[in-house]
């Protein structure tokens, strides 16, 4: 299945929690964490910006964790919006969702903001003019979490081994999670863990800082210069 199938198919949406879980390491953590590193600087009744909010798993976490805290989530999948609503289920009242890309996005100014296995299906420039572009939103001091696949091209070999392993150890069928490397190959434009923590400041974020990495996933803080 081309990986863009997953988005729009909705039998694969409905397994797309399931299947995030067997192959993100830590999901639930990774939102946890994401949650605080957001709340550290963000105020009780914050307007947050959550991009790639499809599926809702992310928006969920943050609303239960804060519960005075709104939200503007984009995706460009009209199917994983609807998971999304269904998702939040009596916290969708506190949530707006937009089918599109970043330019659809309000111009806030928000006072947060999450980017969470998004990021690598952009290719290099379309993904720094979308981190620029989710600067020009937040606050001065705002925080952006970002979290995705990053890893460096001379160990790619061995470090989608290894996400193939865990994927298959958490319940995913083998083949699948052998094809899956392929697909991660042809398809998604990943950057290695030192570009990614580069565009960050290059669409002027400072404080940049790396919390999260497990496998082929890596995830950083940035602050609004």
């Amino acid at each position: 299945m081309n990986p863009a199938d997953a988005f729009s198919d909705p039998q694969a949406v409905a397994r797309y929690a399931e299947r995030t879980a067997r192959i993100v390491p830590g999901l639930r953590d990774l939102h946890t964490m994401a949650g605080l590193l957001l709340a550290e600087r963000a105020p009780t009744d914050a307007r947050v910006l959550v991009l790639g909010a499809g599926g809702g798993l992310e928006l969920a976490a943050f609303a239960r964790a804060q519960p005075g805290w709104r939200f503007d989530g984009v995706d460009p999948s009209a199917e994983m919006l609807r998971l999304a609503a269904a998702t939040l289920g009596p916290l969708a009242p506190r949530a707006r969702l937009h089918e599109g890309y970043i330019d659809t996005a309000p111009d806030g100014p928000f006072d947060a903001a999450a980017c969470l296995l998004t990021l690598h299906f952009l290719p290099e420039a379309e993904r720094l003019a979308t981190l620029r572009q989710l600067h020009r939103r937040l606050q001065p001091g705002a925080p952006l979490v970002v979290a995705h696949h990053s890893f460096p091209a001379d160990g790619a070999a061995r470090w989608l081994a290894r996400y193939a392993a865990y994927a298959a150890a958490g319940g995913a069928p083998a083949e699948q999670a052998e094809s899956s490397i392929a697909a991660i190959r042809e398809r998604l434009p990943v950057l290695a863990p030192e570009r990614d923590a580069a565009l960050l400041r290059e669409a002027g974020f400072d404080g940049v800082e790396s919390f999260y990495a497990a496998f082929t996933f890596k995830g950083w803080v940035g602050y609004k210069a």
